[in-house]
């Protein structure tokens, strides 16, 4: 492929056909299922994995939870 073709965009082929498709069918299921969070760079440097996020967050709500069960 050369420079010139990868600056067009690409074209929608005569035989695909979304007459009977349905906009968003699976959006409300997705959005239910999904939860993404994005951090700031300062954040995800020290946190870079799912697993650290996750670590350092149930710690943080169990000491939470421990300080309102003392108040």
């Amino acid at each position: 492929m050369s420079k010139s073709d990868r600056s067009e965009p690409p074209q929608m082929r005569d035989e695909y056909d979304f007459s009977g498709g349905i906009r968003g069918k699976y959006a409300e299921r997705f959005k239910q299922g999904s939860n993404v969070v994005v951090l700031d760079p300062d954040v995800a440097a020290e946190f870079p994995t799912r697993e650290s996020v996750n670590k350092a967050l149930r710690s943080y709500l169990a000491r939470r939870k421990a300080e309102e069960g003392a108040a």
